[in-house]
């Protein structure tokens, strides 16, 4: 495990295989309130994340896997409340998938690594992509730039 934070067996910030676990199983080793967003596509009330103001330079994971979701030099102020992004760091870190509940259309996205709810993508970001992941704060977890290159640079020497 790479995060005492999350000490459950499907968590891991080096591991890139599928992760596949009941609902049952996930219950057991979320919080109620990350089992909430991650597995039952709830929503955390805008303006409560932690991460919404956040400017430090790191990485953002997802806290039920720990697959990486998206680099701190994309993240923008959206205004919309929930920490916003203009890339993910990579075409098989996230999912998308049609979303037409509460009479609205929009593109739900998900964790590539364990189908974990995210939030939804929008046509209304900033250059370059012109697109804003807007994501629940609870399914984030945070690795500042610096702490990772101290990892990078012990395991190299």
């Amino acid at each position: 495990m790479d995060n005492s934070k999350n000490n459950h067996p499907a968590y891991s910030r080096t591991d890139t295989s599928k992760v596949a676990l009941s609902a049952g199983e996930w219950k057991k080793i979320l919080s109620p309130e990350l089992y909430n967003i991650a597995r039952e596509k709830g929503t955390e009330r805008p303006y409560t994340s932690i991460w919404e103001k956040h400017t430090d330079k790191g990485t953002y994971y997802c806290a039920a896997c720990g697959n990486a979701l998206f680099q701190s030099d994309t993240k923008f102020e959206s205004g919309c409340g929930w920490p916003s992004f203009y890339a993910p760091i990579s075409k098989t870190s996230i999912l998308y998938l049609p979303d037409n509940t509460h009479g609205m259309t929009r593109t739900e996205v998900q964790c590539g690594r364990c189908k974990s709810h995210l939030g939804h993508v929008f046509e209304d970001g900033p250059p370059p992509t012109g697109l804003r992941y807007c994501i629940n704060g609870v399914i984030l977890d945070f690795e500042k730039a610096k702490e990772t290159e101290k990892k990078y640079q012990q395991k190299n020497e």
